[in-house]
């Protein structure tokens, strides 16, 4: 085996295990998430929430596994909740989210109609947990998704990419290295800071009129590294340091997503500015 090949093998590994959700998979699929938490294609928006809101999974996730509590979480508070499936790869079950960022954006443009005509709602809101806090800017800035879309959440997202804590720079000590990880996951080297992909989707500012924005981030993130290249610049933009919120708060990338009560209630926040109440420590009680 070549040398390269020797310190390629485990860098890719890390790469593909740092993503992955510390949740145990499912090989459920969203039309098997029960309608009485989720995927009810009766359910009709009310007038306090007239948005439906589409949750758009991370990458090694699935429409299920990363949502088992924060979808639950807003439809016990009156929301139309959606989720589904995106980014898969032939011979590659139950873990998804793999495939060109591009392709998946086109993916969640078809679902998002889906729901609309389902609800017959004009506008959803996207709430998203990494590179499904990111896919959808591409959505919302090429696919016309900015027209039916009144807000998105990004819960640790991938905006400007990631270096792994540093990883993936040497991508480019090792030669074929990146075409490897590009050949075998395309959203993970799609996802890399300073991907072709990346300088598209930020190229000429990184939100589009008429959508908001929100970003919760946490400092411990171990994924998107830094955890400032999260953020977005631009108007209509939230930027939220869970820790600002809650110091005692040490969720990582994976937790903040999965289970994080303080993230969920900025959720709500985000969702609803009308009504929005402080986040704090104790929001875990509400």
């Amino acid at each position: 085996m070549l040398p390269w090949k020797r310190v390629l093998r485990p860098l890719t590994a890390l790469l593909l295990t740092a993503t992955v959700a510390v949740v145990p998979a499912t090989t459920a699929q969203a039309a098997d998430a029960p309608s009485s938490g989720w995927n009810d294609y009766t359910c009709k928006p009310s007038a306090a929430h007239p948005h439906p809101v589409v949750l758009v999974h991370g990458t090694f996730a699935n429409s299920v596994d990363n949502w088992l509590s924060l979808a639950p979480y807003l439809k016990g508070r009156g929301y139309c909740v959606f989720s589904f499936d995106y980014g898969q790869l032939a011979g590659v079950p139950v873990f998804y989210g793999l495939g060109p960022v591009d392709k998946s954006a086109e993916q969640l443009s078809a679902y998002v109609d889906k729901v609309l005509s389902a609800t017959g709602a004009a506008e959803t809101d996207l709430v998203g947990h990494s590179q499904g806090g990111m896919m959808p800017r591409y959505y919302l800035k090429f696919l016309g998704g900015a027209a039916k879309v009144n807000a998105l959440v990004g819960i640790a997202p991938s905006n400007h990419g990631s270096t792994l804590s540093g990883l993936a720079n040497l991508l480019a000590y090792f030669p074929g290295a990146a075409d490897l990880l590009s050949s075998a996951t395309p959203a993970l080297a799609d996802q890399t800071a300073g991907s072709a992909f990346l300088t598209k989707l930020n190229e000429g500012g990184d939100t589009v009129p008429g959508v908001k924005y929100t970003v919760i981030a946490t400092k411990y993130d171990e994924v998107v590294t830094p955890y400032q290249s999260q953020f977005l610049s631009g108007s209509g933009v939230n930027n939220v340091l869970i820790q600002d919120l809650c110091p005692l708060d040490l969720s990582e990338h994976a937790a903040i997503g999965l289970l994080d009560l303080i993230a969920f209630h900025e959720v709500l926040n985000a969702l609803d500015p009308a009504h929005a109440t402080p986040t704090t420590c104790a929001s875990v009680f509400e």
